[in-house]
This record gives structure tokens, C-alpha cells and sequence, in this order.
């Protein structure tokens, strides 16, 4: 049997797929969503700060250590109702420090 294997796009795949295509609308929410907070991060702690995985109404934040995370615990209130007024959904916000 002589298959024949074509390259698609990522954009062709996620539209051939309900599963990437949710991935997909999940990964650039998240990224809009720490876009939105950015301006609340103090401009050092910036790049310790990535986009995580949305989970219902629980949203993650990965953080590089340990020492961010400290500070970044003290600053989640004013994240999740500046979300909230801009008509996200987030009940609370989960931080995964990275290893």
C-alpha cells in the first residue's frame, strides 16, 4: 500500500479539527487574558509571568519561581475583577511554578 503524506497548515489543521480548534481558542484567550492584566504587573515581574491553561472558570498562571509567586499571590484579587469587568469569567486564578 503506497501512502501519500501532505504537509498541512496549523491553521488548516485546527480548522479540520474541533479539538485543536477549541486548543487553539483557549490559547489565544489566555494570552488576551494576561495581555488585559499587564498593565496591573509591576513591570520586573513581567517576564516571570506566562499564559496558562484555562479550566472553566479557573485560569493559570505560570510563574518562574517561587519568589514571583510570592508576589504574584498578593496581586490576584485586583487580576481577577479587572477580568471580571471585562466580561471574563474567572472565579480564581491558579499559579504553577515552574521547575
Amino acid at each position: 500500500m503506497n501512502r501519500r503524506h501532505h504537509a498541512i497548515s496549523l491553521q488548516q489543521a485546527t480548522q479540520e479539527s474541533p479539538t485543536l480548534a477549541k486548543l487553539t481558542a483557549l490559547t489565544q484567550e489566555s494570552s488576551a487574558r494576561l495581555k488585559a492584566i499587564e498593565g496591573l504587573i509591576p513591570p520586573l515581574l513581567r517576564p516571570a509571568i506566562q499564559a496558562g491553561p484555562i479550566e472553566g472558570a479557573c485560569w493559570c498562571l505560570l510563574v518562574r519561581s517561587n519568589a514571583a509567586a510570592a508576589k504574584v499571590r498578593q496581586l490576584l484579587p485586583a487580576f481577577e475583577a479587572h477580568l471580571r469587568s471585562r466580561g471574563w469569567e474567572v472565579n480564581s486564578i491558579r499559579l504553577k511554578v515552574q521547575t
